[in-house]
């Protein structure tokens, strides 16, 4: 009996109820080669390397089209009939190969006697070099029976985690052997329940190959990252370093691993420096050395392809993976436990239950797109296979998810061919929801109950309130991971810390001390920054402190006798280096007011009613400040220090008018390097009138400054009027809550103002015009500028938040994925990989 896959030959034979003498039941390979199906393509590679200069790529490619178009069309020559494949390379490889003793060249001489008694299970599957061996007569059975298959109902999942869970839950080491797994082993279902069962002890086979031993996939990581330069992060070897049994922090993760110095990359860093002074054979048995490991197998393959005692270049890394992707090396494995099926190679697997995980797009096959391929017979192939696996097995169980990251899982396409029934996704089918599981007791970690309250949060920072307001559930995660340190988070604090310096010793700060500071900057950066890089940041830097000093000394700042002392002040890496403390009392002011629930560091006191925030980023318009620190609703890019620093100085300086300056002191760069620089275009400050918005317009200063300084037409009308007939109009109706100017025009305060002014100038257009010009100015003035109204509304919103933030941390309700406006900005969400775009 000949049958296209070799489970079903194992599970025929197992099957017989007599004795039976030799082989019963085989695969046309077999059957012709008297032994196990090996991987001819590889053994073809290997040959083809050793005895031609072809480039390896050009090898497996010529390779591949000529077994497939020989197993297609029956003969080794027959890729030399297609003029578009039949080049230089794939001549040499047609003689190479023809001179191998493969299955197929034993399968092209082979042929069953027309005296056997010959039986054909799925002929529909055979192909046509399979099918040359076949006598002139024999009989054909299908796979498959005349009864209909009732397809088991979907079991849907909310995640591929629960799918693995439900596996660990329902399989054992005691029924390993009854069940088999089928699944595409390019999905992270292949990864997961490998893991998870190892984990739990329970074995399997049929999973993880050559490539995927830990320290197989180790030393290539290895080779790869020590021909990336002095540019490598140590977040890229983070997985070498764990299997070298080195553990780092989180904050060094950004760091260059060539300026991480710390002995326990020692031996990472000589490794990579030595690279191409090594063989591949040197290099191995070093890794071998460290990792206290036995990599035999991993020797054999570096001999069979003859690099062994070449030197580890990069073009030689390169030949090694690709390999190592292309070509399934032989691995001694136990065939016991569950049996790891992949969903695009087997076609029928003997085990009593079986469980099929995703049936999503991932099972359909991709039908070799050659002129040598009948796609119409590949595809009868490809669905029968599919049809095969579904009933494989006394008991079916369909594992799936119905969305995965929000977005809908699109079944298998060969589902549409099989079923009548219209649906799209697997909820439209026969299924059953599986809610998240809640493992019962004595299982995993058990919880005991602690009678203790959870912790209040009193008071919210800028940052912290940005992100909260963006996305809830974001600014939770960043309560619980640590970030690595950036190169712009080190830069910032260290142009801070001059800052400070200067302002406390403005007199011992000179050119010389500049470039001194720079060189510290240089070096507190190094482990972030490019060698090649180093050049343009010593520009960058040295800018920036003039910038510093520059503003700092046409603006000098009170004395501070105002404050009192701060008394929580840092480390300053400029006042240890000169050996100057920093005694003042105006500079990195912590402040943490728990009435209104608000906390920061000011950067700078200026003045009794001036602060001033240090910023290397790109400078924003004022209107851009006020725009991001809305609350009704937020904007897509919070942004609340501005108003949150001035809420809080209010109440320092209540009755007073504010200033909060953001003082951009790199937005000039360009400028200085052409000699062009402007300090004003370093600053963006906005003020806080301590009025509403409605009394500061009515004023005559508002009144005097619109008669000076507006539009044309507003100035002409302007100067034809007095005051009180300005304040007439405000008694008149009042000015709407808006920050539209169009609004404004069209209110009922637009109509008044239009109409008082038309009475006392005269109905004219220009008066028409210099109307609207007033009303344009005055809503620039409500959107460049903070009120009474907008801290007081800004004192609420904090109140409302922190309420809102407890109870969830109460466990009242969920940490939602969207913000008060809707979907979260990604831009802004730090933990991105830790947040579903639903909120599921």
């Amino acid at each position: 009996m000949l049958v296209p896959d070799a489970p079903l030959a194992s599970a025929l034979n197992r099957r017989l109820d007599r004795p039976h003498l030799g082989t019963f039941a085989t695969t046309p390979r077999r059957l012709a080669a008297g032994r196990r199906e090996e991987a001819e393509d590889r053994t073809a590679f290997l040959e083809l390397i050793e005895r031609t200069d072809l480039d390896w790529k050009r090898c497996a490619y010529a390779i591949g089209n000529i077994l497939q178009c020989w197993e297609h069309q029956g003969q080794i020559d027959s890729i030399l009939e297609y003029n578009a494949y039949a080049d230089d390379a794939t001549e040499a490889a047609v003689k190479y190969i023809d001179e191998l003793e493969t299955t197929s060249s034993q399968l092209t001489e082979y042929s069953v006697s027309n005296d056997s008694n010959v039986a054909v299970v799925g002929e529909d599957q055979l192909t046509t070099l399979e099918r040359s061996i076949l006598p002139d007569d024999y009989d054909t059975f299908s796979p498959f029976s005349d009864e209909s298959f009732e397809l088991p109902p979907f079991h849907i999942f909310d995640s591929t985690t629960a799918i693995v869970d439900t596996l660990t839950d329902s399989i054992s080491a005691e029924n390993a052997e009854d069940v088999a797994i089928i699944l595409d082993s390019a999905s992270e279902y292949s990864t997961l329940v490998e893991s998870a069962f190892e984990s739990a002890g329970i074995p399997f086979y049929g999973g993880p190959g050559f490539i995927d031993d830990p320290d197989h996939r180790a030393f290539c990581q290895l080779l790869r990252i020590a021909h990336r330069g002095t540019d490598t992060r140590v977040r890229d070897v983070k997985s070498i370093l764990s299997r070298l049994g080195v553990t780092v922090d989180v904050e060094h993760l950004e760091k260059r691993l060539h300026d991480f110095d710390t002995p326990d990359v020692e031996w990472l860093r000589k490794f990579c420096d030595s690279i191409e002074e090594r063989t591949f054979e040197q290099s191995l048995s070093a890794f071998e050395r460290r990792t206290e490991c036995s990599m035999d197998g991993f020797h054999d393959e570096l001999d069979a392809l003859g690099i062994n005692n070449i030197p580890v270049t990069e073009a030689a890394v390169n030949q090694l993976e690709f390999y190592l992707q292309s070509y399934e090396v032989p691995v001694d494995r136990e065939n016991e436990g569950v049996l790891l099926a992949d969903a695009k190679s087997a076609a029928y697997v003997d085990r009593p239950v079986v469980f099929c995980l995703g049936l999503d797009e991932g099972w359909t096959h991709s039908a070799p797109r050659r002129p040598w391929v009948d796609q119409e017979d590949q595809y009868v192939r490809n669905i029968q296979q599919f049809q095969l696996l579904l009933q494989s097995g006394v008991e079916q169980y369909y594992l799936v998810q119905d969305t995965n990251g929000g977005a809908p899982v699109t079944p298998c396409l060969y589902f549409e061919e099989l079923l009548d029934e219209e649906f799209e996704r697997f909820s439209d089918l026969e299924s059953v929801t599986h809610a998240k599981a809640t493992r019962p007791q004595g299982t995993g970690f058990e919880k005991e109950p602690v009678d203790a309250p959870p912790t209040e949060v009193e008071t919210v920072s800028q940052s912290s309130l940005s992100t909260y307001v963006n996305c809830p559930r974001d600014h939770f995660f960043s309560r619980l991971v640590d970030s690595p340190d950036k190169d712009y988070f080190k830069e910032g604090n260290l142009f801070h810390d001059f800052a400070e310096f200067y302002v406390a010793h403005p007199d011992a700060v000179d050119g010389d001390v500049i470039e001194e500071a720079v060189e510290i900057i240089l070096d507190k950066t190094r482990p972030f920054v490019r060698s090649v890089d180093q050049k343009t940041r010593r520009t960058k830097y040295r800018v920036g402190l003039q910038t510093i000093t520059s503003f700092l000394s046409e603006n000098v700042p009170q004395d501070g006798t105002f404050l009192t002392p701060d008394g929580g002040r840092g480390e300053n890496v400029f006042a240890d280096h000169f050996n100057r403390p920093i005694e003042s009392s105006i500079t990195e002011r912590w402040f943490e007011n728990e009435k209104l629930g608000l906390k920061g560091k000011i950067d700078l006191v200026h003045e009794p009613t001036r602060l001033v925030d240090h910023k290397s980023g790109s400078r924003k318009r004022v209107s851009q400040v006020v725009k991001n620190s809305a609350i009704d609703p937020p904007n897509d890019s919070p942004n609340f220090q501005a108003l949150l620093y001035l809420t809080h100085w209010r109440t320092q300086q209540p009755g007073d008018q504010l200033e909060f300056t953001f003082f951009h002191f790199l937005e000039t760069l360009d400028d200085v390097v052409t000699g062009d620089a402007d300090l004003d275009d370093t600053l963006t400050t906005i003020t806080y009138y301590p009025t509403s918005f409605e009394r500061h317009a009515r004023s005559r200063e508002m009144f005097e400054e619109l008669r000076e300084d507006g539009s044309g037409k507003c100035r002409k009308t302007l100067g034809k009027i007095e005051y009180d007939d300005y304040r007439a109009v405000f008694e008149e109706a009042s000015i709407p809550d808006t920050r539209d100017s169009e609004e404004l025009i069209e209110s009922t305060f637009g109509d008044a103002l239009t109409s008082r002014m038309k009475e006392c100038v005269g109905d004219y257009k220009y008066v028409s015009t210099g109307c609207k010009q007033l009303m344009r100015q005055l809503m620039r003035v409500r959107s460049r500028n903070y009120f009474r109204e907008d801290l007081d509304a800004f004192e609420q919103f904090v109140d409302d938040r922190l309420e809102e933030l407890n109870r969830r941390r109460r466990g009242e309700e969920r940490f939602p994925v969207e913000g008060l406006a809707g979907e979260p900005n990604y831009r802004y969400v730090d933990n991105r990989d830790l947040i579903l775009e639903t909120d599921d």
